[in-house]
């Protein structure tokens, strides 16, 4: 299978790369697609034919794909990543919040619901049996949800 994005469209898309985030980037790429495959399939969508099937979708597809691999660059290797900090003095009080705790890749619900992959559902159910009025309102025949 085939990356979403290559280093070229991460060079064109966001910036230029050092050898050593070239070198990172050639091997966060596949781990990034295939993540972002195993969403799709949850969702019950084939990522490789709808990009095939449609050029803005692609895009988008490599949109996200560059957006998790820039924020999976810039978190630093060497420390821990802070998104806030808090400090005090002489009580001495220090509170931070970690962007990762675990230093790992993860995919916002954000960049999931660009790919339409995360969707709020709808439905109901019968309380007081069928209704006379509207029998087609309900999908029946997958448990009551749209």
């Amino acid at each position: 299978m085939q990356n979403f994005a290559t280093t070229d469209d991460i060079i064109k898309l966001w910036r230029p790369l050092t050898n050593e985030e070239i070198t990172r980037a050639t091997a966060l790429l596949p781990v990034i697609s295939d993540t972002l495959r195993v969403e799709a399939d949850k969702a019950g969508v084939d990522l490789d034919q709808k990009s095939n099937d449609n050029m803005a979708y692609a895009n988008v597809l490599k949109s996200v794909t560059v957006d998790v691999l820039a924020r999976t660059l810039m978190t630093p290797t060497d420390k821990e990543p802070m998104t806030q900090e808090s400090q005090s003095a002489l009580g001495y009080s220090w509170s931070g919040t970690f962007l990762s705790p675990g230093g790992g890749l993860f995919i916002k619900k954000d960049e999931l619901k660009r790919l339409g992959l995360k969707r709020q559902k709808i439905g109901g159910r019968h309380l007081y049996g069928e209704d006379t009025w509207h029998p087609s309102y309900f999908d029946y025949q997958n448990d009551y949800w749209l």
